[in-house]
């Protein structure tokens, strides 16, 4: 038995050593490294190489619900509304020899109901009366491609941020009267050392989110007016600085309002009974040309607070329009409460000028104030209180049936009031939940006559005051 043991073993033994040595005569392959995502520590949180390349990436995002309630005027809507919206964000950013080489863009998809359905300006504190639930496509998903620009050394173009604006909506969960657009735009960029920078910036008024062009009226009638092609884009220009203390902008723009002149109608064929004489009545409804500049500039700062609390600051902005009142924040109509009308018939609208049928023009004029707020009461507790204050003169009278009975018929040179005040908690990094009130007041020049459930103006004495309030709840979340 030892004997079978002893050469059983040493038949195992000689072919490993076999095996051993024919395995050592066979070529080996050594396996591909792998290649780890690597940080990038260049341009701040968050950024990585994308492998195989020498450019950074950065992927965050958005997630958002919002829940408001506020003054309803008319039956016909819900006192409610709802919003979910979804946010990608994606920073590709690479050093060159010419500097950074930057592009970015930011996605969203919204569906929202009730209350949003029927905002002014975005101002989720006013519902017209008159307007339906949920408008005629219902709530939907609505995309909307918010940015998409390339940043090359001094170069920026594709759709940003507006080189004008400088408060653009920063705090709160509303809307004010402020310069807030972005648009399509080729900018260049100078920057002079310790934090000061000049910018001249070709801004397309046509794509932007903020209305930037408001229309022509008629200056006496308050008809609208068409819009004639324009011959160049928005010129804008802006000087600013950015320093341990904060930061500040001052910031001008020139722009353009053409209106198309037309034909006088002839007047129509008439027969005298008595000579048999056939006769045409004078041409009416002849409408001049006119072209007319606009022009805005706007002043701003904003103050860290780190003596208050980490964290804290404060907005103080000052601007003026003169036919160009899509700087101001204004565009389509104005009014809140039973001022405004979800009835197209029936809206006050915003008119950049006023021109008479023998072409005479009015720019309209206007300016605003904006303050804001952010105050940290614990690391994780903050408020935000905002308030905005314009005042307008119109270059044109509205419709005569606008007007209650014995009111003079003048232009309406809205004043408006918006205030709005919050408290946000941040249990985690990234996550807000907070609630916010708004409210909102205008004022007009003349009494106007209010509108019922449907949005149609009703006979009576009139009013030239009218305010709402909200109130909004929402959780969200960046990454």
């Amino acid at each position: 038995m030892k004997l079978v043991k002893s050469l059983l073993l040493g038949s195992a033994a000689g072919i490993a050593a076999v095996a051993g040595a024919q395995a050592a005569d066979l070529p080996s392959r050594k396996a591909a490294p792998v290649e780890y995502v690597r940080v990038c520590s260049a341009y701040g949180a968050g950024f990585f190489y994308i492998p195989g390349t020498d450019t950074c990436l950065r992927v965050g995002g958005r997630v958002r619900a919002e829940y408001t309630v506020g003054t309803r005027y008319g039956n016909g809507q819900d006192a409610y509304g709802t919003r979910s919206r979804g946010r990608l964000n994606v920073d590709a950013r690479t050093a060159t020899a010419y500097g950074t080489l930057r592009t970015f863009f930011r996605y969203e998809l919204t569906v929202s109901s009730g209350f949003y359905a029927g905002t002014i300006g975005g101002n989720q504190g006013i519902i017209a009366p008159g307007v339906a639930r949920n408008g005629a496509a219902g709530p939907g998903t609505a995309s909307n491609l918010d940015l998409a620009f390339v940043q090359f050394g001094p170069i920026t173009a594709g759709r940003a941020q507006s080189f004008f604006d400088f408060y653009a909506n920063d705090l709160t969960f509303s809307t004010f009267r402020t310069a807030d657009s972005r648009l399509n735009l080729l900018a260049y960029t100078a920057t002079f050392g310790s934090g000061f920078s000049a910018t001249v910036s070709l801004e397309d008024r046509n794509t932007g989110t903020g209305q930037r062009e408001n229309g022509a009226f008629g200056r006496f009638a308050g008809n609208a007016l068409t819009l004639a092609g324009q011959d160049f884009p928005d010129v804008v220009a802006s000087l600013r600085v950015d320093q341990g203390w904060g930061s500040a902008q001052l910031s001008g723009a020139l722009t353009q309002r053409k209106v198309v002149a037309t034909a006088a109608a002839a007047g129509a064929f008439a027969v005298n009974p008595v000579t048999g004489v056939i006769t045409q009545g004078a041409a009416t409804g002849a409408q001049n040309g006119a072209d007319e500049y606009g022009w805005a500039i706007q002043g701003g700062v904003k103050i860290n607070l780190p003596m208050l609390a980490a964290g804290d600051h404060l907005f103080l902005q000052a601007a003026y329009a003169d036919g160009a009142l899509g700087y101001l924040g204004w565009g389509g109509q104005f009014g809140s409460g039973r001022i405004a009308s979800g009835n197209a018939l029936n809206q006050l609208v915003i008119g950049d000028v006023g021109v008479t049928p023998l072409g005479n023009v009015k720019n309209s004029t206007g300016w605003s104030i904006v303050a804001a707020l952010r105050h940290f009461w614990t690391p994780t507790l903050r408020s935000e209180l905002v308030a905005s204050y314009s005042e307008l003169k119109l270059g044109y009278n509205a419709p005569a049936g606008v007007y209650a009975a014995g009111a003079p018929i003048r232009s309406l040179d809205p004043k408006e009031l918006i205030v709005a005040g919050n408290l946000i908690w941040s249990p985690v990094s990234g996550l807000d939940i907070g609630v916010e009130v708004l409210y909102t007041r205008t004022e007009l020049a003349s009494r106007v006559l209010p509108v019922n459930n449907a949005g149609a103006r009703v006979a009576g004495f009139g009013i030239k005051t009218d305010d709402a309030w909200a109130g909004r709840l929402r959780i969200q979340r960046d990454f």
